[in-house]
């Protein structure tokens, strides 16, 4: 398909989505947010693909909502789709945020330049995050006069603590690459030049040595028992799902691999191969 406000490329066993809207330093829309939907359905759909690297055209991650009254990023006439099952309209970035939060991929943000408002929360439910840098963030919402959207109330506090996530959204401040990395929003820190050579080599590692379905499990029991959690139902899950592994022909393949010494040829696809004893994650819900 045809897209306007992100590229999409794959390349071996990497796809890549680029937010593309440089000249406004990759400020969101509805529009993007459709094309960041549309686009990880295209890599899900591919097995080929492996991992999927999603950063900013030109020398910002994203700015942040575009607040021209023309893009009509607050024009509910525009949402095009985007409603909760009972009809309510649903925000744009939270339609494209938990649809990277459903990935069975693993996605890895390469966040470049400035990453505000949207351009932070958007990153959230990526699985691995890696910054610039020059790289900038901004929890900005409450000095806008909004509050933290795109899913970002359930992630931040998960992904950072409380205490840090209450801290950046009281003040609305801005803070650069290194506070991010000691906060754990980010897991490491690249020359700006070096930032999607990083993220690629990260990609190919993943690409040609990571069992697709496995990592679709992980991911899936590791965010869904925020939810659903104790450590009896993680440990009843995972007894299930290492039964289900251990019976595939990928385990098999993985054990002839490692007593050869060669890399694994993993064949089974986290879409048509997964398994059906682990919930779907993120669901909807009333």
């Amino acid at each position: 398909m045809e897209f306007t406000e992100i590229e999409y490329s794959v390349d071996q066993t990497t796809a890549t989505i680029t937010l593309n809207r440089p000249e406004k330093l990759n400020a969101f829309t509805y529009t993007m947010a459709r094309e960041i939907v549309a686009a990880c359905d295209l890599a899900e759909a591919d097995d080929a693909v492996r991992a999927v690297v999603i950063t900013g055209k030109g020398r910002a991650f994203c700015a942040g909502a575009d607040l021209d009254p023309n893009a009509g990023e607050f024009d509910k006439a525009r949402y095009d789709g985007a409603y909760f099952d009972d009809g309510a309209p649903r925000d744009g970035g939270g339609f494209a945020s938990l649809r990277i939060a459903a990935m069975r991929k693993p996605v890895i943000g390469a966040i470049n330049g400035h990453a505000i408002g949207i351009g932070s929360t958007l990153t959230l439910p990526m699985d691995i995050r890696i910054a610039s840098e020059s790289a900038r963030f901004g929890f900005v919402f409450t000095r806008r006069c909004l509050t933290p959207e795109a899913g970002s109330t359930f992630f931040l506090p998960r992904v950072v603590g409380m205490s840090r996530a209450m801290e950046w959204v009281a003040t609305g401040r801005m803070f650069g690459a290194e506070e991010a990395l000691q906060s754990g929003l980010v897991s490491r820190i690249c020359a700006d030049a070096d930032l999607l050579e990083t993220a690629y080599a990260l990609a190919t590692e993943i690409g040609e040595n990571v069992a697709p379905v496995a990592f679709a499990a992980a991911k899936q029991m590791m965010w869904g028992m925020s939810e659903w959690g104790s450590p009896w139902i993680a440990h009843r899950q995972e007894s299930q799902v290492l039964m289900d592994l251990v019976g595939s022909k990928d385990f098999a393949e993985s054990v002839s691999a490692f007593l050869e010494r060669r890399k694994p040829n993993y064949t089974l696809g986290p879409t048509a191969d997964f398994l059906t004893t682990i919930p779907a994650w993120p669901q909807q819900r009333d």
